[in-house]
């Protein structure tokens, strides 16, 4: 593989530590600038406020400039934010620092994307993108618990400064190894003409299976604690390690999910939130004991993860004329199924139904994305078949019989 992905590895593992960390670190921002928790939980809230309105507007206004250009200035903001946030003097400051410094998340992974499958030949495409997303498992491996640690122990404002220096090393590897490239086409009608790539039917149907897929498993992960403390009997403080243990099963779903979506990508994506569904119904079970509540962790990080790469590669698809929008739309919906997975899992703990309820109820969301994939693919095989000419003759009747099988065989890619 190039080495060019390596530099968008290690943007992805600056971004995917600055994200998670602020969750281990809100008792010590809390108590530095003397507020409650739950005022220091809007913090997590306005960095995915910033990657939902950023990604689509700064993929969709940068389109017309140099991707290689592009990456390197939103790593830029990225480090800006960080530092800011470091240095904020407040709540308030802080929470607009958090803001902007979610801002570049998701036009980094969109344009990222479209890099990565550049960069290597039509059948590794999806394989690509998942290297560049293990920049992200991996910082839930070793960059958060790290990040975490630091601040606990330095004070968390050394964590963002560590982070910002991620940034800079992030971006000396992209001006190195990412490849020098003419400033893309984009529409002459501009931003209207960016946005206007989304208004396809199957790029919302798969932004639909984004938001209740991975809604599942935020569900699920954002209580995974108190299910491993209160159910499966582990100590506080062997969470840390648990949740890296999540990491490792991410990692390991990324990649194979890259490399089976190379494959088949639509078999794959079925393959991934099935699994998702049974290792979510499966959890009030396996929470009953310390070994399997480890092995729940593990599997829930694989399954999630399997169906992440040939969903952002099926975005890119089905808007080929703003892959980079439609990546970056695709991280948007992301950050949405993360709030909305943690709110409807928050309901199913208020009502009363148990620390392993959200689990549940993520399987739920679970299936309801197969239902909207199922949709997708009904979709996608009636587009093409209302593409085929009529056979007219009794030589072209006998090629039609076997086309079917063909395009069946390609909707599922």
């Amino acid at each position: 593989m190039p080495l060019a992905l390596l530099a968008l590895a290690v943007g992805a593992f600056g971004i995917g530590t600055t994200e998670f960390v602020m969750m281990g670190l809100l008792p010590d921002v809390a108590d530095d600038l003397h507020i409650s928790i739950p005022t220091a939980g809007h913090l997590v809230s306005a960095y995915a406020l910033g990657v939902v309105i950023g990604a689509p507007l700064l993929a969709a206004a940068t389109a017309r400039l140099s991707r290689r250009t592009v990456l390197i200035a939103l790593m830029g903001l990225f480090v800006v934010g960080n530092a800011l946030s470091a240095f904020a003097p407040g709540y308030d400051s802080l929470l607009a620092a958090r803001f902007l410094s979610g801002l570049p998340h998701g036009a980094f992974f969109g344009v990222g994307a479209v890099v990565a499958t550049g960069l290597v030949a039509p059948e590794r495409k999806a394989r690509s993108v998942s290297l560049m997303f293990l920049g992200l498992t991996v910082a839930n491996i070793a960059g958060v618990p790290v990040a975490t640690l630091v601040g606990q122990h330095l004070g968390w404002r050394v964590t963002f400064l560590g982070v910002s220096v991620i940034g800079l090393a992030a971006i000396a590897f992209l001006a190195v190894l990412i490849p020098r490239s003419r400033p893309q086409a984009a529409p002459a009608t501009g931003l209207r003409g960016e946005l206007a790539a989304l208004k396809s039917l199957p790029v919302w149907l798969a932004l639909g299976t984004t938001v209740a897929g991975f809604g599942a498993l935020f569900a699920a992960y954002s209580y995974v604690t108190p299910m491993l403390t209160d159910a499966a009997g582990y100590a506080d403080s062997s969470v840390t390690l648990l949740l890296a243990l999540f990491g490792v099963g991410a990692t390991i779903g990324n990649l194979l999910g890259g490399r089976l979506a190379d494959h088949a990508m639509r078999r794959t994506l079925f393959g991934g939130l099935t699994s998702l569904a049974a290792v979510l119904a499966l959890f009030p079970l396996l929470m009953r004991a310390q070994w399997s509540g480890a092995l729940a962790v593990v599997l829930l990080g694989v399954a999630a993860f399997v169906a992440g790469t040939p969903l952002n590669m099926m975005v890119m698809e089905k808007a080929s004329s703003a892959p980079s929008l439609a990546s970056s739309a695709n991280q948007a919906a992301f950050n949405l199924a993360n709030a909305g997975g943690a709110w409807i899992g928050g309901l199913a703990l208020a009502a009363g139904f148990g620390v392993t309820s959200p689990a549940v109820a993520g399987a739920g969301l679970a299936v309801l994305g197969l239902a909207v994939a199922g949709v997708a693919y009904g979709v996608d095989a009636r587009r093409a078949a209302a593409a085929r000419p009529a056979p007219n003759t009794a030589r072209e009747r006998v090629v039609a019989v076997n086309t079917p099988r063909r395009t069946k065989a390609e909707a599922r890619r």
